[in-house]
């Protein structure tokens, strides 16, 4: 007799085999039983005749309750109609442990609850698939960089100053210091990039935007590449055949979990190059167009980025923003230093802003006197102006939130449902 995980089972097809896992659901019609077993790999129905097992596999059938973990020896049977393509007629079965009053049933439970029961709400076969979708895609980036030759370098979370404002930061006390969870690891790879050439980082970032939106976490995964010598253009380029490639990635390898999503994979499927491309200029005079009040020097909101992803059924790559409303380290456009080399990527379907990156500047003199307009501690940025002192280079670099490249991949409608235990404002329970 095999053990055998349920993924494996169409490999055993008329052998009998050992499994264990858990009860998702149970019926029965007289003396037949039918049970969906789950065991972390798939999903199985074991087949429970009462003429075919003893007295005491058919008393656990009986004591089997929702979620109650067993283990099941049967011979493996063809069954075309069955996820998986198998079905297990049971030989015998045991309950290892009983599950009394499982509080997620088969009815329908608000949002609230659910969240306060995340630790089993994992356990749902849509949470699980939009958390297979979220395990695929860390596999397809870390795999896009490692593939192209960027090395990985693990940027701190604790660190003694801002990447992008200090109005979002959580502090925190450093034996007598103040330090702040990471915004970002950008500031730390522009260092590497110049011992490396080409670097990422993917870790978690850490917001304190008091935002209840459907769009924010406090607490996010992000992966940033940077690259030395890589001008915009370039970037442009890089954001445009990363984005692709991990979204095939998962088109490919994720196709039964988006079935069980319910995701139209019609419109992810025209995610290919090359993207739509305007200019921050252009994409003001196109809402002015459709009749929104907004001015040139204003930031796009998530309503402003879902009407101008839809006039375009591919992801939407914005340019040369206001350097005003941009990070301190943007490089200036030289043809309209007013301008920054800034690029946002906004998803199709309302799913906005996925990606955002920048040209950074090289030039030692203006980066310090950006710090100054900025109002930043000129203390805390010696290490990030030594990398202009010695040996300057243009670089760029883009970061992406894996919760929001998940969703728009999901079609989930909310970001909490995209990580194991979302931090939300109000909730870090459980």
């Amino acid at each position: 007799m095999t053990d055998a995980t349920i993924r494996e089972l169409s490999r055993h097809v008329g052998e009998t085999v050992r499994l264990r896992g858990w009860v998702e659901n149970k019926r029965s019609s007289g003396k037949i039983a039918f049970l969906q077993i789950r065991d972390g790999s798939g999903v199985v129905q074991a087949v429970v005749s009462r003429a075919e097992v003893d007295d005491a596999s058919w008393e656990a059938v009986a004591a089997a309750s929702q979620e109650s973990t067993v283990h099941v020896v049967g011979a493996v049977k063809e069954d075309r109609r069955a996820p998986g393509g198998v079905e297990l007629v049971t030989e015998s079965l045991g309950v290892d442990a009983v599950s009394e009053e499982y509080p997620i049933t088969p009815k329908e439970h608000g949002v609230a609850f659910l969240m306060e029961h995340r630790h089993l709400w994992l356990r749902s076969s849509r949470q699980r698939a939009a958390l297979k979708v979220r395990s695929e895609a860390v596999r397809a980036i870390r795999d896009y960089f490692h593939d192209r030759e960027f090395v990985l370098i693990d940027s701190p979370i604790l660190t003694p100053a801002a990447c992008e404002g200090t109005s979002t930061l959580f502090e925190t006390d450093y034996f007598g210091e103040p330090a702040f969870l990471s915004q970002s690891g950008q500031l730390y790879l522009e260092p590497a990039a110049a011992a490396f050439g080409k670097v990422f980082c993917f870790g978690p970032t850490f917001r304190a935007e008091k935002s209840k939106t459907r769009r924010h976490l406090m607490e996010f995964w992000m992966v940033e590449p940077e690259v030395a010598f890589l001008e915009f253009d370039g970037l442009c380029e890089l954001a445009e055949d990363f984005l692709t490639r991990v979204v095939a990635r998962v088109l490919d390898r994720c196709a039964e979990d988006l079935k069980v999503l319910e995701r139209d994979t019609s419109a992810l499927e025209k995610v290919v190059g090359p993207f739509p491309r305007i200019t921050y200029t252009e994409a003001i005079e196109a809402l002015r167009e459709k009749g929104v009040d907004i001015e040139w020097g204003d930031d796009f909101g998530a309503d402003e980025e879902t009407q101008l992803a839809s006039l375009h059924d591919r992801p939407l790559m914005i340019t040369r923003f206001p350097a005003s409303m941009k990070a301190f380290y943007m490089e200036p456009d030289a043809e309209d230093p007013k301008l920054a080399l800034g690029l946002d990527v906004i998803a199709p379907e309302g799913y906005g802003e996925i990606i955002g990156g920048s040209q950074r500047i090289h030039d030692p003199e203006l980066l310090e006197r950006r710090i100054r307009e900025h109002e930043l501690p000129a203390e805390a940025f010696q290490w990030y102006l030594d990398i202009r002192r010695y040996g300057t280079f243009p670089h760029s670099g883009f970061g992406m939130g894996l919760e929001r490249f998940v969703a728009w991949m999901s079609g989930l409608a909310h970001l909490r449902e995209t990580i194991p235990y979302p931090r939300m404002l109000y909730r870090i329970y459980p």
